[in-house]
Parts: structure tokens; sequence; C-alpha cells
């Protein structure tokens, strides 16, 4: 009997799996241009029929905003930066919709809970997950100027993957403004431009206000254009638990605009956190 080739065998296999994959994804483009059609529908008609009536419905108008804002803009800007933004590390964050987001302007060398365990030491507060009930009450927190100091904070990516840790600090128990830091793990094998290895990299910034996306009109928190500021507060911060190297110029000194289209500015420093022990910061104390 002769034997298959291996190649042939792998081949017929993987078929059946391949054609499901390839119907899933069909199905989600089609899934996807029927709610970018429908929506953006939705809106003209909307627009159309309130511009005709001589009796102005305000209510008529926040649904076209939130068909807009959270349907038919997020979709558009997901389908054109898979097109013009770059799929690697380039040193920018990007968001749920694929616009690039905050600088990548921090990097650790030492494992999640270490890092855990020096934020909080250092007076930081780790983020609560982002849910519709978080969620909810730091919308609500925000408008009534009170105190939500674990407030959770948008996803943002890096390696196709949200932020592992995050960490905040409240500004005078008003939740619009913060201090904040994101975390992301990174892969196995994987190195920093120039060799540099480390665990994980972050972004840190810090939230001015409330207010709406340029680019999708959601509410969202509004960053203060020094981010190299905010990288500071928190290498600064960690003091003692931390040693630090800052590689100078590891990117071109920029200015751009985030993912809600807030100015942003730094100088491409990118210093390196190796987190020390517990045992070596009582050799130091001593």
């Amino acid at each position: 009997m002769n034997e298959v080739p291996r190649g042939q065998r792998r081949g017929t296999a993987r078929g059946p799996g391949r054609l499901a994959s390839t119907v899933v994804l069909l199905g989600q483009r089609v899934l996807f241009l029927a709610v970018v059609v429908l929506s953006g529908w939705a809106i003209y008609a909307l627009f159309l029929d309130e511009v005709d009536d001589g009796d102005r419905q305000p209510w008529v108008f926040v649904i076209i905003w939130a068909l807009a804002a959270y349907v038919l803009v997020p979709r558009i800007n997901r389908l054109l930066t898979r097109i013009y933004v770059p799929d690697y590390f380039i040193g920018r964050t990007r968001t749920a919709d694929g616009l690039l987001g905050d600088p990548i302007n921090l990097a650790v060398i030492g494992s999640t809970e270490s890092l855990r365990t020096a934020m909080v030491s250092s007076g930081w507060t780790e983020a609560d997950p982002l849910t519709f009930r978080s969620g909810w009450r730091i919308t609500r927190s925000s408008i009534l100027r009170r105190s939500y100091p674990s407030a959770p904070v948008s996803p943002l990516f890096v390696f196709g993957q949200k932020q592992d840790l995050a960490f905040e600090q409240e500004v005078a128990g008003n939740p619009a403004q913060r201090h904040h830091v994101r975390f992301w793990v990174c892969p196995p094998g994987w190195v920093l431009p120039g060799g540099f290895d480390v665990d994980l990299v972050g972004a840190a910034t810090f939230d001015r206000s409330v207010g709406l996306s340029l680019f999708t009109f959601q509410v969202t928190h509004k960053i203060a254009e020094r981010t190299d500021d905010e990288r500071d507060w928190v290498v600064t911060s960690l003091g003692p638990r931390a040693d630090v190297h800052t590689v100078r110029h590891f990117s071109t000194g920029y200015h751009s605009r985030n993912g809600g289209g807030d100015a942003i500015e730094t100088d491409g420093d990118l210093p390196i956190l190796t987190l020390t022990s517990t045992d070596q910061r009582a050799d130091r104390a001593s």
C-alpha cells in the first residue's frame, strides 16, 4: 500500500479547518460592511429627517452622535489603519480602533509581580478592569467630580495585546485628572530595537481633563502634551526600588497626536528600570 506523501496528508487534514476559517473571516467582513452601511444610512436618514422637520428634537442628534462616534467612525478607522499603520513595534501604542496612541516611554526589567509590588509601595493604585459597571462609575464620577482612585483606563495595545498592568494616582480627588501608566509584557525572546532585553514596556501620560476624541468624537480623557514629564514622574516615584539606565535618543524626538487627537511631544529618551529586590534595598539602607 502506497503511503500518502506527508505534505498531502497535512494539506488534507487542514482543508476543512482552512475552509471554516475562510468562511468565518468572510462572514466577519460581511458583517463589518453591513454594520458600516446600516449605521451610515441611519445617520443620514435621521439627519435629513431632523433637517426637514421644523420641530427640532435634541435627542435625535444624541442618537446621531452615538451612532457616528461609537459605531460608524471607529469601524472606518479600523479599516483605514489596517492599510496605513505598521503592524510592528514602532515605539507607539495603538487604540482599539488601530490609531496610533501614546508613546512607549518606559521599559522594565523584572517580573509583573515585582513591578506591581514596587508601584503599589510607591503610592500608585492599580486600575480596575474596564467593564460596563466600572465604565459607568468613572463617567458618573467624572461628571460629579467624585473620587475614584482605582478608575479603569481605556485599553491600548502593544504586541497586539492590551495592557497587562495599569496604575494611577488621582489628583485632588478628581477622576478627570490623574497620573497613569500602562505596562505590557514583552513576548518571549523579543528585544527592544538596539538589542536591549527587557521584560515589560510602558506608556506613562497625564490625564488633564475629560473631553471628546478628535478622531472618533467619543468621550475620553485628554492627556497633557509633555509626556516626558509623566515618564519622569514614574521614574522618580519608584526611587530606590529600581535602578535606572536611560537610553538617550531611543527614538527621534517628535511632536504628534495620540489616538484621541491630543497633541503629544517627547525627546525620545527611554528609561529602563531594573527592579531591585528587598534584600538589595536593605543592603543599601544599611
